[in-house]
C-alpha cells in the first residue's frame, strides 16, 4: 500500500453493542499514533470516542483505509460504497460474527495487521466485482456494483420462473428453477455455495451461474471466463410471476417482461486487508469445518 495513512474510517455492524469498547479502544490506538479516527454516523452512536464522523456513502471518501466490524453483510455494503466513490480505499474486515468469508481477521488479531498496515508489510487481496446494467424497453434505468452476487429469485409464493440465459452473444439456455445466482469468484462461497454451486478461489478470472432448485437436473451450474457478459432476462409466460433481482443480498427489485439485466466483470475491485499468516484453504477448513468429525464414535 502506499501512501501514508492518516485518517481510519471505522464501521460498526448496526446496532452492534459488543463493539462498543472495542471502538473506543481502537480510537485511542489510532490517535495516539497520530492518526485521526472517522466513525460512520451510526457506528459513532456506539462508542463515547468522539471526533468526526461521515455517512456511509462519504467515508470512504475521505480515509485512506476502512475498518468494518461486523459480519460479511457489513462488509459488503462497505464494499459496494467503496467502488461507487470510485476509491481503491482498502477494508479490513474484523469478524463479529460466526461465519466470516470476508472479515477474516479475529478481533485479538486486530492491533497486529494494523501495525503491518501502517508499517507497509501487510498484504492485500485485489478481488472482483461485478457491474450490472438494468434495461426495460432497451431504456437504461439502473446501474449496480457487487463484490458477491447478482441473484433472480421468484417471490415467496410464486411458481418456479423462467429465465433467458446468454453469455456473450450466444443463448446458453433457459433456466426453469426458483432463481439463478451469477457469483464472482469471492461470492461463490456466499449463497452460491448454499444453493449447491461450486467454490471458487477468489484469484481465479472467472463468474460462476448457479440455479437455485432448477426444475431439471440437466440445468446444472456453470463456471464461465471472467471477462464475458452475462445477459438475463425474466421469461414472464402467464403475467403473474414475480422475479426479483437482487444485488449482494442488500437490495433490489421487481422485473417485468422484456427487461434485460447484463452482467460483466466490473472494472473496479475491492482491496482487502488479508489476515496474517491464513491461506484461503486455511480458511475454507476452518469455516466450512472440513476434515472435523461430526458425532461421536
Amino acid at each position: 500500500m502506499s501512501g501514508e495513512i492518516t485518517r481510519v474510517g471505522i464501521v460498526a455492524k448496526r446496532g452492534l453493542r459488543a463493539a462498543a469498547d472495542h471502538l473506543d479502544r481502537l480510537a485511542s490506538w489510532l490517535r495516539a499514533r497520530g492518526i485521526e479516527p472517522l466513525f460512520d454516523t451510526d457506528t459513532a452512536g456506539l462508542t463515547n470516542a468522539g471526533g468526526e464522523t461521515r455517512s456511509r456513502d462519504d467515508l470512504p471518501r475521505d480515509v485512506d483505509l476502512v475498518v468494518v466490524m461486523g459480519g460479511d453483510g457489513t462488509l459488503l455494503s462497505m464494499a459496494t460504497r467503496t467502488a461507487l466513490a470510485g476509491r481503491d480505499t482498502p477494508i479490513l474486515g474484523v469478524n463479529f460474527g460466526s461465519l466470516g468469508f470476508l472479515t477474516e481477521t479475529r478481533i485479538d488479531e486486530l492491533y497486529e495487521v494494523l501495525e503491518s498496515v501502517l508499517n507497509g508489510e501487510a498484504s492485500f487481496d485485489d478481488r472482483a466485482m461485478l457491474a450490472a446494467d438494468a434495461y426495460r424497453a432497451r431504456e437504461h434505468f439502473d446501474s449496480r456494483i457487487v463484490l458477491n452476487d447478482v441473484v433472480f429469485t421468484k417471490a415467496a409464493l410464486s411458481r418456479i420462473i423462467e429465465l433467458s440465459v446468454s453469455v456473450g452473444a450466444g443463448l446458453v439456455t433457459k433456466v426453469k428453477a426458483d432463481g439463478l445466482i451469477v457469483a464472482t469468484a469471492t461470492g461463490s462461497t456466499a449463497y452460491n455455495l448454499a444453493a449447491g454451486g461450486p467454490i471458487v478461489p477468489p484469484r481465479a478470472d472467472a463468474i460462476v451461474l448457479t440455479p437455485i432448485a432448477p426444475h431439471t437436473l440437466t440445468n446444472r451450474p456453470i463456471v464461465i471466463p471472467g471477462n464475458e457478459v452475462i445477459e438475463v432476462r425474466p421469461q414472464v409466460v402467464s403475467g403473474v410471476e414475480d422475479i426479483y433481482v437482487t444485488y449482494d443480498g442488500q437490495s433490489g427489485y421487481p422485473l417485468q417482461q422484456d427487461d434485460v439485466v447484463r452482467v460483466r466483470r466490473s472494472e473496479r475491485t475491492l482491496r482487502l486487508v488479508k489476515a496474517p499468516a491464513r491461506s484461503y484453504f486455511e480458511l475454507l477448513r476452518e469455516k466450512l469445518k472440513w476434515g472435523e468429525r461430526v458425532g461421536r464414535e
